[in-house]
Order: structure tokens, then C-alpha cells, then sequence
């Protein structure tokens, strides 16, 4: 059945008018946008046990706790109005008359446009909620970004994205679909930008944070979303700010030895271009076409890919930048020191493919010119289709004639680097090869993928694995 979708409004009014829902909203930073929706329709006193917003630093700190890093929009900040609020409301409501209530915190951080306009406009929001009385809570966080160049234009998304998420906790948590769908109810992606949510709690025991990342992405919510080798869902900036960013691209279906070589050839390479390579965060990327060749979306393929990934250590971005120039503005806006992509030879063959410039004058200049002004390398793995044919590499790569002399602009200015200390022994394992052997129990695939891959894939019959292995005749 399809999901009607209400007003802002009225939203907030079937909220005020649910006698068992009762609790607190508490927002700094951009005023009480939220809680102003539900004063605004009435009922509110059934629904508000407290408003409040803290918004001078020193009274924040004093009840909140100060922050170490000195950042009050912040996830830290979010959790710790969190946690403070729900104690109170827990504590000193005790009555017998709050027993059949469902209690909730409702707490947001954000900044608007500031009056220079030079600022990042962005929120962090969260609900701590009850589904039953008395029962242990929930919750839900995310971050927001918001968009356009009117502060005020700002406040009323903050409050009516507010409104959506606390209406969608009581009212959506068992199809989490058309809980992240309404969140941008009477809202859209011009107005706001949602690059990270992550749930916990009983309600949401048998949900995957990695899987609603996907969806931010499928859902155009956000270009882009991060989860770590520990399976947690993160907000991109907070991983990537001032790094050193270096990025494989790929499918990682499955994860082979060629793509841990190229990770480890690649940050070799990286170490020498940059000042500190401690300072150095590596993703490895997936992008959407590259998870649905058909056009349907596998979510257990997906994470199958995830749980390879993450059993490696990797950090894990998805994104819908099918275009580098899309990546590179994405990453940059992270506000890193540099970026390093790393790519195999086939895929600068396609950078240099005419039949993608040819809509507009100028394209192919505008293109590389977005590609590479932010301090961005493109660090080039070698292609060898068979053991004893040629090494392909920048050197000997053919590129149309008309485009050789920016070819070689690239190559002589350090754009395009040759990868060294690659591993001539891995060069002929290609991945469809590798699926092939995997859904059909033929050996020898073991070989072609780490050993902890291989682990993984025969311990959780990924990709189709058959766990009794026929014989192979």
C-alpha cells in the first residue's frame, strides 16, 4: 500500500494529539525551529514537557559538559544533549500519571548561513524514544547540510526535516523504506542534503546502518556516505577533513589480490607525494552503477561486498559519482589537503574516449580541469591481458591525436603517475573470473583472493558459494 504523505503540520498535530507521546525538544544553534512547528498547531502541552536552547556557549557547557575539540555542532555535542535530557525526563517523571507515557528526546545542533555567507551550513539531529512505556529506548541520529542563501529559508528546512524524523520514529520505525522516505516529506533535496543516519535499539535489531547508507545514496539524499571496518555508518567531513584522501575505485566483487595490490602499491606511491603520511585516510569506493549492472539493486550483494571490505579494515564509501570530476568536487568539499585516485590503465583508456566530449564546446577541458585543480592525482595500475603479451601502462598507452599533447600535459606535470612495486603475479586475475569459479565450486579461486576473503566467502557462502561443493569433474 502506498504511504500517504502529510503536511509538516499536520504531522505535528497527530503527534500533539497522541495522549501517550510526552518529552523534550532541545535545539542550539539555529533557534527552536522544530518545537516551533508544534506550539504553532496547537495540543502542544499534551505533547512538550520542555523546550529549551541553550544557545549562549557558556551556559551550553555548563549543562551539557564542554566540548574537547570545541566544536558545538558536532555529533559529540548532539549525544551529549541526548543523554542529559533523556535522564532528566526519565528522573522526574515519575508520577503515576506519566506511566502510560512514550517518552522522547528530541535534541538538534545545526548552523544556518551566517551573516558573511562563508560558512558550511549543517546539523546534527536525533530522537531518543519509547515505543511502549516503560520499555528501553531508541534511537535515531543523522546529519544534515543545508543548501540555498537564506538563512531563514534554512531554519523553516531544519524544523520541517525535525518534525519529519520525529513523526517517522513513532510512525514508521518497522519499514525503514518509507521512514527514510518521509523524511524529506514536503522537503526536498534542494533545500537539504542527509549524508549519514544511523539507528540502534531493540526496534531496530535486524537493521544494517550500512544498508540505509546505501539508500541515502540510491535515494539521491546524498552523493555520498561512509561506513568503517566496524560496520558504523559516518559523517563524511568527520573522517576526511585536512586529510590526505586516497581512493580506490572499483566493484570488489569479489575483493582479489589485484585490488589489495593496487591499495598497497598505491599508498606507497601516495606516501612519497605527500608531507605526512600518517595524515592519510584511505577509501575504497563503490559506486551505484557499479552496484547494479542491471539496474536492480542486490542488497545482499551489496553487503557481501561490505562485510569483504570491512573484514580487510577498509573504510568504505558509496556514492553515485559515476564521473571522477563528481568525486573529486565531492571529496573536496571535505576540505582535504589532497586526493589521490587510484585507477588500472582501461580507465584512463575511457578517460581519454572522445564519444563523452563531444556535447558541448570546451567539455573535455572543463572536465580534467575539474578533476585535477583541487591537488588530485590519478595513480595508474598496469593492465597485462595475458602472462607473456606487453605491460600497458601511461608509457605506451595510445590516446586519439588530437588529444596527445594534453595526454602528455598530464603525464609530464605529475597528474598521471605510474604505479611502482606492483605485483607482476597478480596482473592476469581479473574478477569475473573469479565470480565464475566461486558459483560454481570450481577450485583454484582461492588463490586469486586474499586468504581472509576467501574465509569469509566459504564462511558465509557469499556471492552464490556453494557450501557443499560439488565435484568438479
Amino acid at each position: 500500500m502506498e504511504r500517504e504523505v502529510f503536511s509538516i503540520k499536520r504531522k505535528a498535530l497527530r503527534l500533539n494529539l497522541d495522549d501517550t507521546i510526552y518529552g523534550t525538544f532541545a535545539e542550539i544553534g539555529a533557534g527552536q525551529e522544530v518545537v516551533r512547528n508544534f506550539f504553532q498547531v496547537g495540543g502542544a502541552s499534551g505533547t512538550v514537557a520542555k523546550a529549551m536552547s541553550a544557545y549562549d556557549m557558556t551556559f551550553s557547557d555548563a549543562i551539557y559538559g564542554a566540548e574537547g575539540a570545541g566544536r558545538y555542532v558536532s555529533e559529540s555535542r548532539l549525544h551529549k544533549m541526548i543523554d542529559h535530557e533523556y535522564t532528566l525526563l526519565v528522573e522526574r517523571l515519575q508520577e503515576e500519571k506519566y506511566q502510560k507515557k512514550r517518552f522522547f528526546v528530541f535534541a538538534n545542533t545545526c548552523t544556518t548561513l551566517n551573516y558573511l555567507k562563508n560558512n558550511d551550513p549543517h546539523g546534527w539531529m536525533g530522537v531518543r524514544f519509547q515505543i511502549q512505556p516503560n520499555a528501553p529506548p531508541n534511537e535515531v541520529v543523522l546529519h544534515v547540510r543545508l543548501k540555498g542563501t537564506d538563512s531563514i529559508y534554512q531554519q523553516r528546512t531544519i524544523g520541517g526535516v525535525g518534525t519529519n524524523l520525529l513523526f517517522a520514529c513513532f510512525h514508521y520505525h518497522s519499514n525503514m523504506d518509507d521512514f527514510i522516505d518521509s523524511l524529506l516529506d514536503n522537503l526536498s533535496t534542494d533545500q537539504i542534503e542527509i549524508d549519514m543516519i544511523r539507528v540502534k535499539g531493540y526496534l531496530f535489531k535486524e537493521v544494517d546502518n550500512r544498508l540505509l547508507a546505501l539508500k541515502l545514496v540510491r535515494k539521491n539524499y546524498t552523493d555520498g556516505t561512509i561506513f568503517g571496518a566496524d560496520k558504523e555508518v559516518y559523517q563524511p567531513k568527520d573522517v576526511l577533513y585536512k586529510k590526505d584522501i586516497l581512493c580506490l575505485r572499483g566493484r570488489f566483487r569479489p575483493v582479489t589480490k589485484v585490488n589489495e595490490d593496487m591499495l598497497r602499491s598505491g599508498l606507497q606511491t601516495f606516501k612519497t607525494l605527500v608531507q605526512n603520511p600518517d595524515n592519510i585516510s584511505v577509501l575504497a569506493e563503490i559506486t551505484l552503477n557499479n552496484l547494479s549492472g542491471d539496474g536492480e539493486f542486490d542488497n545482499k550483494d551489496f553487503l557481501d561486498r561490505a562485510e569483504l571490505l570491512c573484514s580487510l579494515g577498509h573504510t568504505v564509501m558509496v556514492s553515485n559519482c559515476h564521473k571522477h570530476d563528481v568525486l573529486v568536487n565531492y571529496l573536496n568539499r571535505c576540505k582535504p589537503n589532497s586526493i589521490g585516485i587510484i585507477l588500472g590503465i582501461l580507465n584512463i583508456v575511457e578517460l581519454f574516449n572522445e564519444k563523452y566530449y563531444k556535447n558541448a564546446p570546451g567539455e573535455l577541458l572543463h572536465y580534467f580541469g575539474e578533476i585535477f585543480m583541487h591537488n588530485t592525482k590519478m595513480l595508474v595500475y598496469p593492465y597485462q591481458p595475458e602472462k607473456n603479451s606487453p605491460l600497458i601502462s601511461t608509457t605506451n598507452l595510445r590516446v586519439p591525436d588530437n588529444l596527445f599533447m594534453l595526454y602528455k600535459h598530464l603525464r609530464h606535470n605529475g597528474f598521471l603517475i605510474d604505479l611502482k612495486g606492483y605485483d607482476k603475479n597478480v596482473l592476469q586475475i581479473f574478477s569475473p573470473n573469479v565470480i565464475h569459479m566461486i558459483k560454481h565450486g570450481k577450485p583454484g579461486w582461492e588463490e586469486m583472493v586474499p586468504d581472509t576473503v576467501a574465509d569469509v566467502i566459504k564462511a558465509h557462502c557469499l556471492f552464490e558459494y556453494p557450501c557443499e561443493v560439488p565435484t568438479v569433474k
